[in-house]
């Protein structure tokens, strides 16, 4: 725990700076004890169970990422699917020339975040809502140029045969590990990115980006970084989805269907915070289990519930907690206490905010 005393405001009453909390240790603790029960999950649960916690670390990952974009660096993108697609096609292609499909996701991985480098020089530039639809335009060119690849199976979509060398049992257990791995990779990146000063620089590029270049925050750079941050975990999960259902279509993995699930995470869960995307993905997840064979009624069902989270609690279920409990159990920002212990809330990209503003 960091603890700082005369806090920034120069008082002589002695204020208390703090990151770590002892529920955040706690929460620390648990946290590795959970990843390694996840770990443990094929050799003690049954097939289904494996296959659904695979989908929704394949959620979180999405959530994880998108909330670093938005919530974290502004970059409202509603063309995220590019690299979902890119990542699950990148594997098809590397499995055709004797790529072995486990270390192929690995490397979609890697290739979609080369891409999202090369996109970033048309895209980033732009702003509001001219990024929003440059995104989404540059997701719909990679659509139909895969829609008219013969060779990926055109618009009838196509299946990983290479993952026909592995038994039904270790082809699961395989793609849940991996699944688990870059989660906890990812979840790990963003969490040491928002803890270092990028972080606070990322949110002050998000709230006013001049400013935040006028007081020498490396803007350009910073967006960069998240951009291809994001576009890596999103390959990663596209490249996870084919391994998990073994068949995809151009219309579906580019589907911009994607985003409105992301979008829909983040908003439940609390955008710009470091815990809302993993409850907002839990709780997608429990829907779409319980609902998906509901059709249009499922997504106009999300859709009301997006609305009203919108309208009624814009900062998310993450914020019920925070606002009555005054803590946070994985702190990227500080916290300011005074003497007589009285709670402040705190920044969630490293700045420090009294409880008066």
């Amino acid at each position: 725990m960091t603890t700082v005393r005369g806090g920034p405001i120069g008082s002589s009453s002695g204020w208390l700076v703090r990151r770590s909390t002892r529920a955040s240790a706690v929460a620390s603790v648990v946290s590795l004890v959970l990843v390694v029960a996840l770990f443990l999950v094929p050799e003690v649960m049954g097939a289904n169970a494996v296959q659904q916690l695979t989908s929704l670390f394949t959620f979180l990952i999405l959530a994880i990422m998108w909330n670093a974009l938005a919530g974290y660096g502004g970059m409202v993108s509603v063309g995220q699917q590019a690299f979902i697609g890119f990542g699950a096609y990148s594997v098809i292609f590397l499995t055709q020339h004797g790529v072995t499909p486990y270390l192929a996701v690995v490397i979609a991985a890697f290739a979609s975040a080369a891409l999202a480098a090369i996109e970033s020089l048309l895209v980033l530039p732009l702003r509001g809502g001219q990024f929003a639809v440059g995104t989404w335009v540059v997701a719909e060119v990679l659509a139909l140029l895969v829609t008219l690849d013969h060779s990926m199976g055109g618009g009838s979509g196509i299946s990983l045969h290479g993952l026909n060398r592995y038994s039904i049992t270790d082809r699961r257990d395989y793609t849940y590990w991996l699944s688990l791995a870059f989660m906890v990779l990812l979840l790990g990146s963003v969490f040491l990115l928002l803890r270092r000063r990028t972080g606070a620089a990322l949110q002050a590029i998000r709230d006013d980006e001049e400013a935040a270049a006028s007081v020498g925050v490396r803007v350009r750079p910073l967006r960069f970084l998240l951009f291809v941050l994001a576009g890596f975990g999103c390959g990663a999960a596209g490249a996870l989805i084919l391994a998990n259902t073994s068949f995809i279509q151009p219309t579906s993995i580019f589907g911009v269907q994607y985003t409105a699930y992301m979008i829909f995470m983040v908003l439940v869960g609390g955008l710009g915070t470091f815990e809302g995307p993993i409850i907002g993905a839990i709780v997608f997840f429990v829907i779409q289990y319980n609902f998906a064979d509901e059709g249009a009624w499922y997504l106009i069902g999300l859709g009301v519930v997006a609305m009203g989270f919108a309208l009624f609690l814009p900062r998310g279920l993450w914020s019920l907690l925070t606002d009555r409990l005054h803590f946070q159990l994985l702190p990227v920002g500080y916290r300011l206490t005074r003497p007589e212990k009285l709670p402040v809330i705190a920044n969630e990209g490293g700045g420090v905010v009294s409880e008066h503003g």
